[in-house]
């Protein structure tokens, strides 16, 4: 089959003029012309395009949703809570006594600060969400469109079979002919 550009498979494939194309289905049709691959890992395109601060905000993420971190911090409170109210409260040195408002300080400031970090993160989670959707049509159109042109393909290999058959069931009744 002769090589097409990208004018025709839009018209012959896909029934639209190049100008009403979407930038996914240009993209397509000029890595089919090209026979280049579309299939590429929207992850670390996702990661490519992340800049420092979003990177962070991942970690930060998953080191904060960790029953690690939910059993090391609550090791700590209880720590703090025990120290300030059991241990130093005898030597009359307790730095946050019971009620502990210190410790309320900074559980309010641990929260304020790590609350828009995880809706970074969970912005971010989102965004590759669209960014592998948007991958994954390409592919999918992609897929669509070989299919489609193997259907053509076969298509011209049977009437080319039906063709040449014809063709010898003709000679074969001109053979058998009285003269």
């Amino acid at each position: 089959m002769m090589k097409r550009t990208v004018e025709q498979l839009s018209e012959q494939l896909l029934h639209k003029p190049v100008g009403a194309l979407s930038p996914e289905e240009r993209g397509v049709l000029e890595a089919i012309v090209s026979r280049q691959i579309v299939a590429d890992d929207a992850g670390e395109l996702a990661n490519e395009q992340a800049s420092f601060g979003e990177r962070l905000s991942d970690r930060v993420a998953a080191v904060g949703g960790s029953w690690a971190f939910i059993i090391a911090f609550a090791v700590v409170l209880f720590g703090w809570m025990l120290l300030n109210s059991e241990i130093l409260t005898r030597f009359n040195a307790a730095f946050d006594p019971y009620p502990f408002i210190f410790l309320n300080l900074m559980l309010s400031t641990l929260a304020a600060v790590q609350a828009p970090i995880i809706m970074m993160s969970q912005n971010r989670a989102s965004n590759k969400d669209r960014i592998a959707a948007a991958h994954d049509y390409e592919v999918n159109l992609r897929a669509e469109i070989d299919i489609i042109r193997l259907h053509e393909k076969i298509d011209l290999l049977m009437l080319e079979k039906v063709t040449k058959l014809e063709t010898d069931l003709d000679e074969i009744k001109a053979a058998l002919r009285p003269a």
